[in-house]
């Protein structure tokens, strides 16, 4: 199994998650709304021990470092792994819009760019970890995608703001994660040099480095949050750690989150649009 941009095990993979959505909708899609629930909890909950399980396999068994940093939730899709099963239990729509969301969202792409994935083969020992990948992603994609589907959770236009939002609570909670590993001994402190992002950089929360998709961010990320305003640094060209992102994710991650809305909540939203053109229209009238 060797997966490369557009090979056979790269379409594979997709057509089985695809398949798996497919199939568990009309699996599901006549049950009561208990066995729904029931049934996507019990696959974001798998999603959440299986990231705790491949500590069992390599490399997180073989490299202790590699352990260490990959146990905790360092990425988006990671933290999602870990934020979704509470989320799917609680009652704020809010953040079950957020779940809906940058679930399609992140697992789409995970799936469309494996960068994980890509290279590994089956002689390679980390081809479980490539499963793993896989299975994750596809959940990550599948059980928000299926609560929405299966009537579960009823997504609003009015919430779409949920999505970058919550995303940038996410890479907050992801930093939170990074800096307590660093502190309690689990990776190493960050090194000697200032201006050094390093392997921590995960999500781009950091900076853009030397990524060059990470660019499509920079051109929307205000100058202030770029440079150095204090201490013997100052002047020079530095991305605030998380503040620097934050424009970006709005311009980004919102109109995508409107995009999916449109196909669920579109009926809701037309017609919000014609009763305020109705209310506009009586009120130029009347005050003619």
């Amino acid at each position: 199994m060797l997966v490369r941009m557009f090979n056979f095990w790269y379409f594979f993979w997709i057509l089985i998650g695809a398949g798996l959505t497919a199939l568990l909708y009309f699996l599901l899609k006549n049950k009561s709304d208990k066995v729904k629930k029931w049934a996507i909890f019990s696959i974001l909950a798998f999603a959440l021990v299986l990231h705790f399980l491949k500590l069992l396999i390599p490399p997180y068994s073989t490299d202790e470092t590699v352990r260490l940093r990959d146990i905790w939730f360092i990425n988006i899709c990671g933290a999602n792994i870990f934020l979704f099963p509470f989320i799917f239990l609680s009652k704020s729509k809010y953040a079950k819009d957020y779940m809906f969301y940058l679930g399609v969202i992140s697992g789409f792409l995970a799936l469309v760019y494996p960068t994980e994935a890509i290279g590994k083969t089956v002689e390679n020992p980390f081809v479980l970890d490539t499963i793993r990948f896989y299975i994750h992603h596809i959940i990550i994609f599948m059980g928000p995608l299926l609560m929405v589907l299966l009537g579960v959770h009823k997504i609003s236009y009015k919430r779409v703001f949920s999505a970058p939002i919550g995303l940038l609570l996410v890479m907050l909670f992801i930093m939170l994660n990074q800096v307590l590993q660093s502190e309690i001994g689990f990776t190493n402190l960050r090194n000697e040099d200032f201006f050094a992002i390093g392997y921590r950089n995960n999500s781009f929360i950091w900076g853009p480095g030397e990524d060059a998709l990470a660019q499509i961010f920079v051109i929307f990320s205000p100058k202030i949050f770029r440079v150095i305003p204090f201490g013997p640094y100052a002047g020079q060209e530095k991305f605030w750690p998380w503040f620097w992102i934050i424009v970006p994710v709005f311009v980004y991650v919102t109109p995508l989150a409107f995009l999916l809305c449109m196909i669920f909540d579109r009926k809701a939203f037309i017609s919000d649009i014609k009763n305020l053109y109705i209310k506009i229209k009586n009120k130029f009238k009347k005050e003619a």
